[in-house]
């Protein structure tokens, strides 16, 4: 018996909501570098690419969907999902050079 697909809505939904837990995860390693905890930050990061790995699953079952042949039609909501999405991709991309900033700074400090 084949499963039950997900509604569009529900998949878009959970694609902002780790996709924007990665993104604060990935904010919060800055404030935990600026303060020189860089283990902290480096965990922070490693919890970003988890929420982003739970995004990219929500965001994968929809393209599989469309692969078998069962068409999805974008909607404004899945556009901002998938908005969300890469901006918070980027964001986490700068994050981790301004973490590495961070550490270089102090290594230069001491």
């Amino acid at each position: 018996m084949p499963t039950q697909q997900k509604p569009l809505e529900e998949i878009a939904f959970q694609i902002i909501l780790h996709s924007g837990n990665a993104r604060s995860c990935a904010m919060e390693g800055i404030q935990l570098a600026k303060a020189g905890k860089f283990a902290a930050a480096r965990e922070r990061m490693e919890q970003a690419d988890k929420e982003f790995h739970k995004a990219h699953h929500a965001q994968t079952s929809l393209i599989q969907q469309e692969a078998s042949g069962d068409a999805v039609s974008p909607s404004l909501l899945l556009i901002h999902a998938q908005d969300h999405l890469m901006t918070s991709m980027t964001t986490k991309d700068l994050c981790l050079e301004i973490i590495e900033l961070h550490e270089k700074v102090d290594k230069e400090c001491e």
